[in-house]
């Protein structure tokens, strides 16, 4: 894969390990631009996982360890039709119903998640947009999905003891 030079690398510490996760400027252009911006000014500095299912997928990037949601920037463009797929490791942006919902937070696929792969330009058929992938820590995301939760608020599915981001920065 030749292009994979092209692409940029983050470094994400968090309180249980480092990633490394290969972002595809390619593909997700407007994603990885969004993404990037939030890394820049350290906005994931500090959040936590704030939704973990086993076998499913780990959330981050949007929420403090008191379960505050930080104002982000304006939700950008869905770019799940550019044939990336919700494999495990890949990250994606969470959304809403509304297909171009998504603004900071995202998830990384524990598991091949086929259903949430891009289908149809409809509300139900938009899927959620992969614009990376975890290249080294894969045991660090593992080790996420093995903690426990339980509900915060109206939360579910919330680690009981945090898990925190300390950093995201480019390599």
């Amino acid at each position: 894969m030749a292009e994979s030079n092209a692409n940029d690398v983050v470094i994400m510490e968090t309180s249980k390990g480092a990633l490394t996760i290969e972002l595809d400027t390619e593909k997700a252009p407007v994603t990885v631009a969004n993404f990037l911006g939030y890394v820049d000014d350290q906005f994931f500095d500090g959040t936590i996982y704030h939704r973990v299912i086993p076998d499913f997928m780990i959330q981050c990037g949007g929420f403090t360890p008191e379960m505050q949601q930080k104002p982000t920037r304006e939700n950008i463009q869905n770019e799940a039709a550019n044939g990336l797929l919700n494999d495990r490791g890949t990250l994606a942006m969470a959304r809403t119903p509304d297909p171009h919902s998504a603004s900071s937070q995202f998830f990384i696929n524990l598991k091949s998640n086929g259903f949430l792969d891009f289908q149809s330009e409809t509300s139900d058929g938009f899927g959620y947009c992969v614009f990376g992938k975890v290249i080294d820590g894969m045991d660090v995301v593992d080790e996420i999905a093995g903690v426990a939760t339980g509900n915060h608020g109206p939360h579910g599915d919330v680690p009981t003891e945090p898990v925190i981001i300390t950093s995201v920065k480019r390599k």
